[in-house]
């Protein structure tokens, strides 16, 4: 029986003992016979590393010290990395039970696959499901106009994400919020996508998590990625092919943000900026476009109204085949 390829999983871990124990598990109860876990800790002072202990003998590796945020801790466990498949989970985050099979599989099935994404369940600090984010076939230029991926959800072939390098690093740490989107469209300049449309790991939405209490920050660093690309010469000629599109999806991903930060008058600008470069892009959210324009109206405490609406709309996509 032929050897399964060595697959090595990183966790970045900071101060999140609530749910790092889960975290871990969801790795090592995989049962993937050849894998090479990391946890790489960043002094936390909540209980983390007594957890991380507990389970050192099931780890390739693991160290508590200071850093100077996610992507430099990433960058540690990638260093180290020896498998030929390789992927991080926040230490919030879960995977879904036989993830690594599959996605080995994938990666089997289509040798010439740089990364291998599959959908994203979204949980909140309880474990209960609020929304299944599924994806589709996308490739380089669906990612360079925001369509974005949960991070989770992926996992790399190690020679593609060597090849990404920039600078000596993996993941560029003048990055915080989009770090891995950003991964993934150097990656994708080099190797094709392959998308797996089965949950493979959950992301987990609580008060402390940075995609809730730093959510505008996210589309600040949305137009950071949009001034790389375009000082990219390898990107030119499909930038200027796909401004527009680029464009409207910037200005969406923002205003998403903006709105989940409570700032309804930017998002409804910022939705307008989208709706101008490609009307179509933009009134894919025409229901956070009706929310935000409500809230400036004072019309706030219509938002059970609208979450009810925005469930039903999610049932409904989940039932269209």
């Amino acid at each position: 029986m032929t050897e399964l390829p060595r697959l090595t999983i990183v966790t970045p871990s900071y101060n999140q003992a609530a749910f790092l124990e889960q975290t871990i598990l969801s790795v090592l109860d995989q049962g993937y016979p050849n894998l090479e876990y990391m946890v790489v800790d960043g002094a936390s002072t909540d209980g983390s590393v007594d957890i991380i202990r507990k389970y050192a003998h099931r780890l390739a590796w693991w160290v508590s010290e200071p850093d100077h945020g996610q992507a430099e801790a990433i960058n540690k466990g990638f260093a180290r990395a020896t498998g030929e498949i390789v992927g991080w989970v926040n230490s919030d985050d879960l995977y879904w039970g036989g993830a690594f099979e599959r996605a080995v599989a994938e990666f089997q099935a289509f040798p010439a696959a740089g990364l291998v994404f599959g959908d994203v369940l979204a949980i909140d600090a309880h474990g209960r499901t609020t929304n299944v984010m599924r994806y589709g076939d996308w490739g380089l230029e669906d990612l360079m106009a925001f369509s974005i991926i949960g991070q989770p959800g992926v996992f790399m072939r190690r020679a593609c994400l060597e090849q990404a390098r920039a600078g000596g690093q993996y993941l560029d740490t003048r990055f915080h919020y989009l770090l891995d989107h950003h991964l993934w469209l150097r990656i994708a300049m080099h190797a094709p996508m392959h998308y797996l449309p089965e949950v493979l790991a959950a992301g987990r939405f609580h008060e402390d998590a940075k995609n809730v209490a730093q959510a505008a920050r996210f589309g600040q660093e949305a137009y950071q990625v949009v001034d790389w690309m375009q000082a990219q010469p390898e990107l030119a000629e499909r930038f200027s092919r796909l401004a527009p599109r680029i464009w409207a999806g910037v200005h969406r991903y923002n205003a998403r943000y903006l709105l989940d930060g409570n700032q309804p008058g930017p998002a409804l600008k910022s939705y307008w900026r989208s709706f101008k470069a490609r009307p179509q892009t933009a009134l894919v959210e025409w229901h956070r476009m009706l929310y935000a324009g409500l809230s400036l109206l004072g019309l706030a405490r219509l938002k059970p109204v609208y979450l009810r609406l925005r469930r039903f709309l999610r049932r409904k996509e989940l039932r269209t085949p």
